[in-house]
């Protein structure tokens, strides 16, 4: 058997590395918008869909379980994130166990959005508005705190500015805020 001659490799110039999500300020914010039009459909579906009893079951037992799945892992990070604060781990060892929840973090609000607007929600009710307005929050707190994330990884061992700190700090406090306020009124409309 004869060996085929390799074909003569071209000068051509590397392709272009991809954009990812948390590249630029640009990339998150067409994701943002993409997320408040998501969530304009599924509060437009909410609207005209009427889940029978067994999906409606079903999707309350989505919307827990994806509260169980988001909620618990962005409880997850924030720890990781008090271990580094007190020493009890390094930055790079926070960040990497950040960067593996993100998908179990999307994953769950996507998935509360979704079996949300099967659960007939009040969309006239003030509480409920509110509630939309916290997922919507949420989620853009969480966009931008994967830039956060992706920048801090950059700093390579660097002390961490001040600014950047305040950053995460304020990104923390959002995201818990938003996610206990959700589940708070959550609860409340379930008791009506």
């Amino acid at each position: 058997m004869s060996a085929r001659p390799e074909p003569p490799v071209s000068p051509q110039a590397d392709p272009l590395p991809r954009l990812g999500l948390y590249d630029t300020w640009w990339t998150v914010g067409g994701a943002a918008l993409a997320a408040c039009l998501s969530l304009s459909a599924c509060a437009w579906i909410s609207l005209h869909l009427r889940a029978d009893a067994a999906l409606h079951t079903a999707a309350l037992f989505v919307h827990l379980a994806s509260l169980a799945l988001g909620f618990g892992a962005v409880l997850a990070v924030d720890y990781h994130a008090l271990l580094w604060l007190t020493g009890r781990c390094t930055l790079p060892d926070a960040l990497t166990s950040t960067n593996r929840l993100h998908i179990p973090i999307w994953a769950g609000l996507a998935g509360l959005v979704a079996s949300g607007a099967l659960l007939h929600p009040d969309l006239g009710s003030p509480l409920t508005r509110t509630k939309l307005a916290l997922v919507l929050a949420l989620t853009l707190n969480g966009l931008q705190a994967g830039l956060l994330t992706r920048r801090m990884a950059a700093r390579r061992g660097a002390p961490v500015a001040p600014r950047v700190l305040l950053w995460g700090a304020a990104t923390a406090v959002v995201s818990q805020v938003c996610w206990w306020g959700a589940v708070v009124i959550g609860f409340r409309n379930s008791q009506r």
